[in-house]
C-alpha cells in the first residue's frame, strides 16, 4: 500500500509520544517570551493569522514561557526586545517539543505547525511583539 501525502503529517522533529529536546537552529530557530508577555504575543499572533500561526510551544512550569518556532536561521535577523530571547544554533540552546497527542506535561501546543504554515513568521512575530511591548509602555505612562 502506498502512503499518501497528508496535510496533517507532522514534521519529523515532533516526537511520537511525550516530549523531546531539540537543538535550536537545526530544525527551527526559537524565540522564547516569558510570562504574561508571551501569552499576550501568542494571542496576538493567533488572532492575526486566523488561528494558523505555526508552531508555538507553551511551557507550564517556571516562568511559563512561550516558544515561537521560526524557520532555521531567521531569528538572528532581528533585535528582540527585553523579555524575548532568540534561541539559535550557536550555543547550547535546546527547546522542549511535545508530542501532538498524549501526556506531554509540562509542555503543550498553543498552536501546531501545518503543511501550509510550518513555522511562525519571524517578521510578523517581531512586529506584533513590538506592538504589545509599546502598548504596555504607553499604558504605564
Amino acid at each position: 500500500m502506498e502512503q499518501k501525502n497528508s496535510p496533517d503529517l507532522m514534521p519529523s522533529w515532533i516526537p511520537a509520544t511525550g516530549h523531546a529536546l531539540r537543538h535550536a537552529g537545526i530544525h527551527f530557530d526559537a524565540v522564547r517570551i516569558i510570562g504574561v508577555l508571551g501569552e499576550q504575543v501568542a494571542y496576538e499572533v493567533m488572532q492575526f493569522t486566523d488561528f494558523r500561526a505555526g508552531p508555538i510551544v507553551r511551557s507550564s512550569i517556571g516562568e511559563r514561557s512561550m516558544y515561537f518556532l521560526l524557520p532555521p536561521g531567521s531569528a538572528r535577523a532581528y533585535r528582540w526586545p527585553v523579555g524575548a530571547e532568540a534561541l539559535v544554533r550557536e550555543g547550547a540552546a535546546f527547546v522542549g517539543v511535545p508530542a501532538v497527542h498524549g501526556l506531554t506535561y509540562p509542555l503543550d501546543w498553543r498552536s501546531l505547525p501545518s503543511a501550509q504554515v510550518p513555522f511562525v513568521d519571524a517578521e510578523l512575530l517581531f512586529e506584533l511583539l513590538r506592538k504589545v511591548v509599546d502598548d504596555e509602555i504607553r499604558a504605564v505612562r
